[in-house]
């Protein structure tokens, strides 16, 4: 039912807007915005635009969306179990505030979509005073597992995205991955080579895709197994790069530096799109040679030589995961994939892969601070 309200909500909203401000931070927003870059790209043609606030506390960043916004017809997501979190309810503070003003208080109703607690917080009270659509963030998902809970669907049902295939490529994965043999098992088997890997001594993991579009699949990924791995003086450090790109600034270490980290390479095997290199006549650059070939067919090219450069010259130890298509199903059964795996890999450790107990330390320090009662 939830979905089906999600489906009926995004299409009357992109109806009426040209911006969805995504309002949230963290797991609030990285899944969505993974999952909207990935397939969409990032200069998509989809009719309603995409941007992400409430997840910084930078001013220049906040008033340069609000100049942005001024003359468009826009609606925002808020996104927040509690509705205290302090850049969300910040930024949130500031649009409703122009959304109000702009359409008044019965057009601003409309426009406003909260996804929050099912009966308690801040903002789920707000958003029954005010009478918001309402989505709920359940109980029991942290914010890094929930971008296939409304958190993340409804932004990307915004984006144009089909939502129920994104779910089917999920089930899929929990029908296939429904299998405790390690042998057979790819989610379970990740899960204990990166372990396998840290035991050898290798604390750090990069994770690199060969897509620009690709890039915020890796900062969900590093949130994912950063925030559910590192506790008790435990875990790898998360880390990621974007090839040929980072090459060019991190290839020397790579290949030469201290043997600190290992590489996982996630490869898109069909693009989205492609072009053909064309030929020219002087071929002053000596491009001829590869005319009339593809640039993803040089794409693969360079990963499959960086592979062999990183692992048999520079000892660097490769894990490689390989996804067919990245669409709509294939985020959805990725998702789930690699939230199956960090679990198996975090529970090696004998820490809990679902808490977060750290992460309250610096805003208690920040709180006291900014001089906040109580604190």
């Amino acid at each position: 039912e939830e979905v089906q309200l999600m489906k009926e909500t995004a299409a009357k909203l992109r109806e009426k807007v040209d911006v969805l401000l995504v309002c949230g931070i963290g797991g609030s927003y990285l899944g969505a915005r993974a999952a909207i870059e990935a397939i969409n790209g990032l200069y998509s043609d989809d009719k309603v635009e995409i941007i992400y606030v409430g997840n910084t506390f930078s001013s220049n960043y906040i008033h340069q969306v609000a100049k942005y916004i001024e003359d468009k017809d826009f609606a925002i997501n808020v996104i927040s179990k509690s509705g205290t979190t302090t850049e969300t309810s910040i930024s949130f503070r500031i649009f409703k505030e122009m959304c109000e003003k702009k359409y008044g208080k019965e057009g601003a109703r409309e426009r406003i979509v909260a996804t929050t607690d099912r009966e308690k917080g801040a903002l789920k009270k707000l958003a029954t005073d005010e009478g918001y659509v309402t989505f709920v963030v359940p109980d029991d998902i942290g914010g890094r597992y929930s971008v296939l809970t409304a958190v993340g669907l409804f932004p990307i049902a915004m984006a144009g995205i089909d939502i129920d295939e994104m779910l089917k490529g999920a089930k899929d994965a929990m029908v296939k991955y429904n299998d405790a043999n390690i042998e057979t098992n790819d989610a379970y088997r990740y899960g204990v080579a990166r372990q396998l890997l840290n035991k050898a001594g290798y604390s750090a993991e990069m994770f690199v895709t060969y897509e620009l579009q690709l890039n915020n699949v890796a900062e969900w990924w590093k949130q994912l197994y950063g925030e559910s791995e590192g506790k008790e003086n435990k875990g790898i450090l998360p880390h990621s790069a974007v090839f040929s790109t980072d090459l060019h600034s991190l290839g020397q270490f790579i290949q030469e530096g201290s043997k600190v980290l290992y590489e996982t390479i996630f490869e898109v095997k069909n693009p989205q799109n492609d072009m053909i290199i064309p030929s020219d006549p002087d071929d002053l650059d000596g491009l001829n040679y590869l005319a009339g070939k593809s640039v993803d067919y040089v794409n693969k090219r360079a990963c499959e030589g960086t592979i062999d450069a990183h692992v048999n010259t520079g000892n660097v130890p490769n894990i490689i995961i390989s996804l067919d298509k990245m669409d709509a199903y294939g985020f959805g059964y990725m998702v789930y994939f690699f939230e199956m795996s960090c679990a198996m890999s975090v529970y090696f450790l004998g820490v809990n892969p679902f808490n977060q107990p750290g992460v309250e330390v610096y805003k208690k320090n920040m709180f006291k601070l900014l001089g906040k009662p109580g604190y």
